[in-house]
């Protein structure tokens, strides 16, 4: 079995950081029909997901994102883009928002 950990820090707070969690729970059930459940705790929650072949979890706090995962054999061949996958719809989640650039009023 491969193994996927990945580690984020951030300074969003925990209702921002939930927020952000159930946000990449339903894109991981939509993309990769993922299985999510999420478990609400006091300072922090847990979101479960699993499928043929990956089970794993998603630690969320008010500083940091923890993902583990564990892909069966057939799966494990591709952890390098699994991985790859992960860290980008997490990392796009967790970039900040920019605001739309101010139009010029006419002179």
């Amino acid at each position: 079995m491969a193994d996927i950990r990945i580690h984020r820090e951030h300074s969003l707070g925990l209702a921002k950081a939930r927020k952000i969690a159930w946000a990449w729970a339903e894109q991981v059930e939509q993309k990769f029909g993922m299985d999510c459940t999420v478990l609400e705790g006091e300072d922090g929650d847990t979101v479960e997901f699993t499928r043929s072949g990956v089970k794993g979890e998603l630690t969320v706090a008010a500083d940091h994102f923890e993902l583990v995962a564990k892909l069966g054999f057939l799966v494990g061949a591709f952890k390098g883009a699994i991985e790859g996958e992960i860290e980008k719809e997490l990392d796009a989640l967790l970039a900040p928002k920019k605001k739309p650039a101010a139009k010029k009023k006419p002179a």
